[in-house]
């Protein structure tokens, strides 16, 4: 069977709700050309590895021409390949040999600001004559000559900064090198759109869109309000107010809808992820009237909240009951921005997590090397790469140790370069990489590949509804339903064996545990510490719905 296909009920649902998406950040998956610096060539070179993993998507951070300023997401020209990633030549050949290998190719797409260095900002700053002033958010000194407003950057300092030759501030809703694009001129719309374009008649599957919640910021620049609960010595500057008037503006919604059309052009299913970290009511909004927004706006809850059943539990259940009808679900458990899944909820967790992201309703995004179990790997302070640790010393907000190179093998460097990579590979490759992980047939990465085997094998898991059911404390249970499939997954997260019955569980078959020991006890499953199991059940009259 073709990759990502399935026997039954495959035709109602698109690629992207049946598919898995795979985030490879490309600075980290692999130096094809020994400068220490992943590359396109790289990603090339190891889309046999993710093919056999199973992968069906993979994103791809920005890897247009660029200072760097922010590793690429400082865009100067969106139309074009930065030289130490490659060339276009090379991102066409990857798209190719990706498409002939099932995969598709969704690319980050950066629409709230560019570099400082695009020509579009050049001749903005030039004068305030210029045509393309107005692209970009340009306002007067408040009377006593400080900045227009107390909106401050996302990646440390105060979001203005003062062009001394025009004698005005521009915005900047990050690095002062990263000048925020004007959303409320329509020409700003069609620019962007032109450069979407050129990327989807290249054979791109989709974008990624960065900083969705910011695009739009008040047309009357009020201050926002201070933020009471503000802690100065473990928080970012920027939470030191209430981004009222700066983020998830009405406005936004108008963009994503304009960017939809674009896609829809396009008759073959081409989406849209979405970067947004809003409370779940505040998410759905930008699926869009009817589901003509984002596809899949990224659900963070179990990126941001505590690894545990209780929490697990709420937040499936307030998830699902808050998607519209159109919506399609998605999970993920990390990104290049956040902390490691393994460091915030422990190794030991690693199994259950892979099993609870494999098997919800819903979209699952894989992190690279989340599927090893990679934990954050420490950068010491001479080394320190990312801007934002650079900006805010000592508060640990920076995201080196997540961007840590993959670890292929047990050579130097973990396979990774034949020179010293851009970031430390980190302690114990040498027994942790995907060399020795494919060989032991009881390692994470193995069950990973098992896992994403059986979602596509059984359309229950792909695309089938969710159903949670009563179950003690620290086990958090389902049901997944769908063309006459039945299937339960039974998490244990306790550190101790448990036995839990259901009277679904009758006449079940065990298809897989998180520990290989697939015993059934007549209705009772005894599952063994911090365990998981995956039951196909017989057809059975409706479950009772606790959702």
């Amino acid at each position: 069977m073709e990759q990502g296909r399935m026997e039954a009920g495959e035709s109602a649902f698109a690629w992207w709700q049946r598919g898995i998406v795979y985030e490879v950040y490309p600075r980290s998956f692999q130096d094809s050309n020994g400068d220490g610096i992943g590359d396109l060539n790289g990603i090339r070179q190891r889309l046999p590895y993710l093919q056999w993993l199973g992968v069906d998507a993979l994103w791809i951070p920005p890897v247009y021409t660029s200072p760097m300023a922010d590793f690429g997401y400082d865009v100067s020209n969106y139309c074009d390949i930065e030289p130490m990633f490659g060339t276009l030549a090379d991102m066409d050949a990857l798209i190719a040999d990706a498409h002939e290998r099932g995969i598709r190719i969704i690319l980050d797409f950066v629409p709230n600001h560019t570099s400082d260095q695009h020509p579009w900002f050049v001749q903005s700053r030039s004068s305030r004559d210029n045509p393309y002033r107005d692209w970009y958010i340009w306002r007067d000194a408040k009377p006593d000559g400080s900045p227009p407003s107390n909106w401050w950057a996302h990646l440390g300092g105060i979001a203005w900064t003062l062009d001394e030759p025009t004698g005005q501030y521009y915005l900047h809703s990050f690095l002062p090198q990263q000048p925020d694009l004007n959303w409320r001129n329509p020409a700003v719309l069609q620019a962007l759109k032109q450069q979407l374009r050129f990327w989807l008649e290249r054979g791109v599957d989709g974008f990624r869109m960065d900083a969705l919640m910011h695009l739009y910021k008040d047309d009357q620049f009020r201050d926002n309000p201070p933020n009471p609960d503000w802690l100065p010595e473990k928080q970012a500057e920027h939470d030191q107010v209430i981004p009222l008037h700066t983020l998830n503006l009405p406005e936004n919604l108008q963009a994503v809808a304009a960017m939809r059309s674009l896609l829809d052009e396009f008759d073959d299913d081409r989406m849209m992820l979405g970067e947004l970290y809003l409370q779940t009511k505040d998410l759905v909004a930008y699926y869009g009237e009817r589901g003509r927004g984002v596809q899949l706006p990224t659900n963070s809850t179990l990126i941001l909240h505590a690894f545990e059943p209780a929490q697990i539990k709420e937040d499936i259940r307030d998830y699902e009951l808050a998607l519209p009808a159109y919506a399609w679900p998605n999970w993920s458990f990390g990104n290049h921005d956040r902390p490691r899944f393994a460091t915030r909820a422990g190794t030991d967790h690693a199994r259950l997590g892979a099993m609870l992201l494999l098997t919800l309703r819903g979209t699952p995004i894989i992190y690279y090397g989340d599927e090893l179990g990679m934990t954050d790997v420490p950068v010491a302070p001479e080394n320190l790469q990312d801007p934002f640790e650079k900006r805010s010393p000592g508060k640990g907000l920076g995201r080196d140790p997540v961007r840590s190179p993959m670890r292929w093998d047990d050579s130097e460097h973990a396979g990774f370069s034949t020179a010293q990579p851009w970031l430390p590979v980190g302690d114990g490759y040498q027994a942790l990489n995907v060399h020795q992980a494919q060989a032991d047939p009881h390692s994470l990465l193995n069950l990973y590949q098992r896992l994403i085997e059986l979602r596509r094998t059984h359309i229950a898991l792909a695309v089938g509804s969710i159903t949670l059911l009563e179950a003690p404390a620290d086990i958090v249970a389902y049901v997944r339903e769908h063309a006459g499939q039945r299937i339960a997954v039974v998490l244990n997260f306790s550190r101790k064996a448990r036995a839990y019955s259901h009277p679904l569980f009758a006449d079940t078959k065990v298809l897989m545990t998180t520990d290989g020991m697939e015993d059934q006890f007549g209705n009772a499953l005894k599952l063994s510490p911090l365990n998981g199991a995956i039951l196909q059940l017989r057809a059975a009259p409706p479950i009772p719905v606790l959702l």
